[in-house]
């Protein structure tokens, strides 16, 4: 039998890509992001499980962007936490977009997760650095509430996709900044599909994305200290880089950041997957080999 909603979503897919072809022909960041966002609202979502609590627009900073949502399982009982951040070139996006949460929660909830979706900060106020920081303030905030919400602020994962995957991924690498932010070091991180594991490579690679050089300028010292490859150290946390086969960029970044952390000592698992860089995002939570995979290592992680 055909599986009509995985049907939709690769019918979905495909459109999506007809119009970002379209979009980048302008050369308009803002319009490639608002067509895939416009796609990927057809997509059949999960519901929110019964007994979802959900918390909006929790601050963790005086601006406006400083907010998550929480998404708080029935009958919780020492939930671990699931902190997830958004992407859109580190300039666009929002933290209750169409994909982010409900196939996540669907999945995760039922299992006794909570679900923390965050924004932040985002160009041209705020740069890639500062965007990292915010979301380690908002882990920090996340674990003060952890016990009113009957979660355990000792059993968070990280998890973002495209630019939020970069964010999760340079803090991973890098857990010192989240100890300045107040926070606890969480268990490990989930990166999907990010393509900027190595920002210094993409730099001095001649030709790349414009919203590249609006992310990270042109000071090679800001690229070093941006990019998840060069924070790497033996202190890193444990990493899941989930990347689209599709691409021709994101694999080869995550098996090289992943063979330079086996070389520390550190646990990287690379996981390839036949989807587009939407989809990585969209069908993560639907009933998949792709959803176990991730499942799996977040739970080894927790131990739930």
């Amino acid at each position: 039998m055909i599986d009509h909603r995985m049907h939709l979503a690769r019918i979905v897919a495909a459109s999506l890509l007809l119009l970002a072809a379209a979009a980048a022909s302008a050369g308009n960041l803002r319009e490639r992001i608002a067509a895939r966002r416009a796609a990927s609202a057809a997509v059949a979502e999960a519901p929110l499980p019964p007994g979802t609590r959900v918390l909006r627009d929790l601050p963790y900073g005086d601006d406006p962007r400083q907010r998550f949502d929480a998404y708080l399982p029935a009958d919780a009982h020492d939930a671990p936490l699931i902190v997830f951040v958004h992407g859109g070139a580190w300039a666009i996006g929002d933290k209750d977009n169409p994909g982010i949460v409900p196939n996540k929660a669907a999945y995760w909830l039922p299992k006794g997760y909570a679900f923390v979706s965050v924004n932040y900060r985002m160009l041209p106020e705020a740069e890639p650095l500062t965007q990292a920081d915010d979301v380690a303030h908002a882990v920090a905030a996340v674990q003060r509430l952890a016990r009113s919400w009957n979660a355990d602020p000792a059993r968070v994962v990280l998890m973002g996709h495209s630019a939020g995957a970069h964010l999760v991924a340079l803090l991973g690498a890098d857990p010192a900044r989240l100890k300045t932010a107040g926070a606890q070091a969480p268990r490990g991180v989930v990166s999907l599909d990010s393509a900027a594991m190595n920002v210094v490579q993409i730099m001095q690679f001649p030709r790349h994305f414009g919203f590249y050089d609006r992310a990270f300028g042109s000071d090679p010292a800001y690229w070093t200290a941006a990019s998840p490859y060069h924070a790497l150290s033996a202190a890193s946390l444990p990493l899941q880089a989930v990347c689209s086969t599709q691409r021709a960029d994101s694999c080869p970044q995550a098996r090289a950041f992943a063979e330079k952390a086996r070389g520390l000592g550190v646990r990287v698992d690379v996981q390839p997957e036949d989807l587009s860089h939407a989809q990585i995002n969209h069908e993560l939570g639907a009933p998949s080999a792709y959803t176990e995979a991730v499942g799996r290592f977040v739970a080894s992680l927790v131990g739930r």
